[in-house]
Parts: C-alpha cells; structure tokens; sequence
C-alpha cells in the first residue's frame, strides 16, 4: 500500500500536469452546429441576390478539426498573452512587426501563435465565425520557432510573416480543394511557384483560405465566398449585411478580420479586386504573367494570376516581391518591394470616369489626388464589347482544368476533367452543388474549335487594350481610376494591372475602392500613386466587432 505522503505527491503531480495542460493548451469552444433556418429565411428576400444564402455552415467539414489543429500549436500561449501582444500586433505593418521582434517585443513564435490563437477565438464562436479559413499549416509554428533560432542572412521584410493562401493554391502539407468536395483531399506534391517563391524568404504560410467554389466559376447568380468545404464566407464589416465579393473572399476576409499579416489571392476577372474593396483592404491585380500560374487550380491559363491582399500598400508591395520569381524573362528585374518615394503626384495625369462622379467617396479620393498635385481628367470611354468573354472562360478551363488535375491532383482525385466534377456533384447535389452548377454546364456544352478560341483570345485583348489605351493616348494618361471592380472585366482583357485601395464608407457602412488601373508592368507607379492618396486619405478602419 502506497503511504499517506506518496498520496499526496501523485496528486499533487496529478493536479499540476492538470494545470500545465491547461496553461500550456489554450481551450475554445468546442464547435457545435447551430440552427442557421432563422438567419437564412430573414435574409431570402434581399435585394441582393449575392446575399440569399441556402447554406452558412459546410456540410462536409468539422471546424472542430482546425480548431484542434491550432490549440495543438499553441503551447505555451495563452489568452493573456494574446491581450499583452495585441496593441504590439493588431493592424501593424509588416515593417513595425519586424522591428518589433529586432526589439524583442515577441519572437516570430509568439506573432504565429498570436495569429492563430485569434483564428480559434473568432472561429469558433458561432456570433462572430466569418467562415474564413479550410485549413491550417499543422507545422506553421515548429517552423516559426526554426527562424527564431536561425542566423539566415536573408533580408527579405517577409522573412517570418505568416501568410494566408487562397485554397486554390498548392501547398505540400494542406489539401488543395478549390472548395470544392471533389478535391477535398487532394494533396499535391509540388507547391506552386509562388509559394516556393515566399518560402524561399523564409515567409510563413499559416494556412488556406476560403473561396467562391472553383474560384466563382461553378455556378450562376449564388452568392460569393460560398463553398461546399468551406461554408459561406462572411464580411466582418456587416456580417450577413454585406456582401464579401469573390472569388479570393475568405483572402480578404482574413485580413480585414488581422488573421495573419499578409494574404495571396488569385483573379481571372476581379476576384482580388472585388473582395479586397468590399473588404477595405489592398489588392492588386498584377500584370498577367509577372506571377506564375503553376500549381494553381485553373480557370483561364490566358486571363488568371495570383496577387497580394494586405492591410496597406507597402506590405502589398512586400508580399508581391516575395511572390515573384528572382528575376523574370517578361519583367526584365527584380520586383522591388520598396515603394517609389514621391512628395506629390505634380505632372501625373489620371483619368476619372464621368459615369462614377455622383458616388461621393469617389469625389472625394479625386479632390485629395489633386491636392497632392495630380491632374485629373474626367473621361467617358465607348463601352467595350465582351463577346466572347464566357466562351474563353469556358474554353480555357475546359483545357487547364483538365492539365491541372493530369499533373498536380494526388493519386486519391479520380476526377480528371471538368465533366467529372459535373458527374461527381450529381451525385449529392444537396451537398456538393446547392446553388447548381451552371457554369459548369456551359463548359460541357461549349462547342468551339481551337481556332476559334483562339481567335476570341485575340479579339478580346485588342478590344481591351484600346478600351483603355484610347482615353489614355487621347488624354496623355498615366493610369485611370476606377471604384472597387467596376472596370475589372475591361482589365483582365487587356491584362492590365489594377491595384485597389480603401476609399472610404458609404452611408450603410459598406467599404468602397479607389481602383487605380495602368498598362502593363507599371505596377511601381501606381503603387507610388496609390501610396500618397494612403497616406493623405487613411481611409482604413478595422471592423469594429473584431477590434479585441
């Protein structure tokens, strides 16, 4: 028999691996589906058609798997130390981060375990989940802890960022699913290109975001930010009450709401543009073929790119320099990720749709570009004929989907093209395809030769080019300014870079865009544009139900 004292050291020893557990492993709310009847039938009969939800919660997924995920990395955190680094973390550029961790304020440790342990808080809380986020890096923080530790030389300002992808987008140790259940545990060999880019400064992918399904090319008419594995993304600036724009949603979403320092989004015709607006964040739309489109699912081989959404232009800057290749054949350099200098915009030229001039954030950004000394010159260009924008679309996707799935979908992906996923869905539409599968349909029922397709891809570059280049030779323009994605079809076109900031709020509360929109591989000068109208507006506000 074991003595009184002997008792009493077991139990002892017991009660403090009790605490230690609960010190070292911050606990949250286990995840429980709610009733969501009541929230979708008060929302059946608005206006907005993007805002009549079928389904909130996925189906297919158990959130408690990426809360587990993230309180497994956590120890050693805790809800007080989450408080203590918030004023050192919440809304602070990647710059400030950095000089932080040089002072020792926390460890590149620490700042992961903060962005996760705010994930969880938010996440599993029915009243405020934006449904952001499929997946989380289950080695995000080990890898953190080697850079701690590591005397690199690199100098790179992404170096220890955690970074937020869009979950389109290859990595080797998470799925890529395109939020869609028939590649749901598809896990790729390879990362894509711009992934092993950022890796090779040392950034952080924390993990993947939510999305349109397909990148918004599934069905037609159904809200953005939907997907059946991930759920409906949600806008933390008016939850259900705004909608959150696709197809890079849950991207955008992830910053405005501070769930990591920086995000990737990809667009073929506004899917940064449009989220990152609707969410007041930064986003640019590159020059197509800056980035590489491998290892990304695929719509348009001729129209998509991978681009940056962040909470200011200069991180923008940041995270799109760690993206792009050392040098590139196209470009002709380095991508530098320090911003231009300018004291003002003297001697720069830029266009402003008449048609926009009754929105007053837009007057507004207009009277503050001149105030720093540009010339604004009020344009109204011809409207630009898109016939053929949906057979490319659909044609492309026809062919890219299908070398997509050849060469990157694991072994355990039975679907190899784009009339596989059609059949698979038919299997559960109640599940898989709430909303239909219309675009889908159209791929299947596309009957266009090569010849014609490429002849549509001609067509439409040239039409897009002259819808911009016309004002801008006739006008003497450097770039033309846009609101949120209103002008985004007309860009991907032309494969004109768009980069777009917050403009403001309108009365409802809804964020807005200043889009600034440029010929190609001028991406340096609207960012130094785009850079004094941030710092003279500073039109940003975090969502106010996300401020703790």
């Amino acid at each position: 028999m074991l003595k009184n004292s002997s008792i009493l050291l077991i139990l002892l020893s017991f009660f403090s691996l009790i605490s230690c557990k609960k010190e070292n492993s911050p606990e949250f709310k286990t995840w429980v589906p709610y009733d969501e009847t009541g929230l979708i039938k008060s929302n059946e009969n608005n206006e907005s058609e993007q805002l009549r939800y079928k389904l909130i919660q996925s189906k297919v997924s158990d959130r408690n798997e990426l809360i587990t995920n993230i309180t497994s990395q956590l120890s050693g955190f805790s809800e007080e130390k989450y408080m203590e680094l918030s004023p050192l973390i919440l809304d602070q550029d990647i710059q400030t981060l950095q000089d932080n961790i040089s002072d020792e304020k926390f460890s590149y440790k620490e700042l992961t375990q903060w962005y996760l342990y705010r994930i969880a808080k938010f996440e599993s809380d029915k009243d405020l989940s934006l449904n952001a986020m499929i997946s989380i890096n289950p080695e995000v923080v080990m890898q953190a802890e080697r850079l701690d530790n590591s005397k690199s030389s690199i100098k790179h300002p992404i170096y220890g960022m955690p970074v937020i992808l869009k979950d389109n987008i290859n990595t080797k140790n998470m799925p890529t699913t395109a939020g869609a259940v028939a590649l749901k545990n598809n896990q790729p060999e390879t990362e894509a290109e711009i992934v092993a880019n950022l890796k090779s400064y040392k950034g952080l992918v924390l993990g993947k975001a939510n999305l349109s399904e397909w990148a918004n090319f599934l069905c037609d008419g159904c809200p953005n930010g939907y997907s059946a594995i991930g759920g409906q993304t949600l806008n933390p600036y008016g939850v259900r009450e705004f909608d959150t724009g696709g197809s890079s949603s849950g991207s955008a979403v992830a910053i405005a709401a501070n769930y990591a320092a920086a995000a990737v989004g990809s667009e073929t015709s506004g899917s940064i543009l449009s989220p990152s607006s609707q969410q007041s964040a930064v986003g640019l739309k590159p020059t197509v073929g800056i980035l590489s489109q491998d290892g990304i699912v695929p719509i348009s081989s001729t129209l998509d790119t991978p681009g940056p959404i962040t909470r200011n232009l200069k991180d923008n800057s940041i995270l799109f320099s760690a993206m792009a290749s050392a040098y590139d054949k196209d470009f002709g350099s380095k991508v530098p990720w320090e911003i231009q200098s300018r004291k003002d915009l003297k001697g720069v030229r830029l266009g402003a749709y008449k048609s926009y001039m009754q929105n007053s954030l837009y007057q507004k950004a207009i009277e503050d570009l001149r105030n720093l000394g540009a010339e604004v010159i009020e344009i109204d260009p011809e409207a630009m004929n898109f016939e053929g924008f949906l057979e490319l679309l659909s044609g492309d996707m026809k062919i890219d989907l299908k070398k997509y799935l050849s060469a990157h979908a694991s072994e355990n992906i039975k679907v190899k093209t784009a009339s596989d996923v059609m059949k698979f869905n038919f299997e559960d539409t109640t599940t898989r395809i709430p909303y239909g599968q219309a675009r889908f349909e159209g791929i299947e029922d596309l009957d266009i030769t090569e010849d014609e397709l490429v002849e549509i891809r001609r067509k439409l570059l040239i039409t897009g080019i002259n819808y911009f280049e016309k004002p801008m030779i006739d006008n003497n323009l450097d770039a033309i300014l846009s609101i949120n994605n209103y002008n985004a079809g007309q860009a991907a076109a032309a494969k004109f870079p768009a980069l777009t900031v917050p403009m403001g709020y309108n009365e409802s509360g809804e964020p807005e865009g200043l889009t600034f929109i440029t010929k190609p591989y001028q991406e340096s000068e609207i960012y130094s544009y785009a850079n004094l109208y941030e710092e003279v507006s500073k039109k940003r506000k975090s969502p106010e139900k996300y401020l703790n």
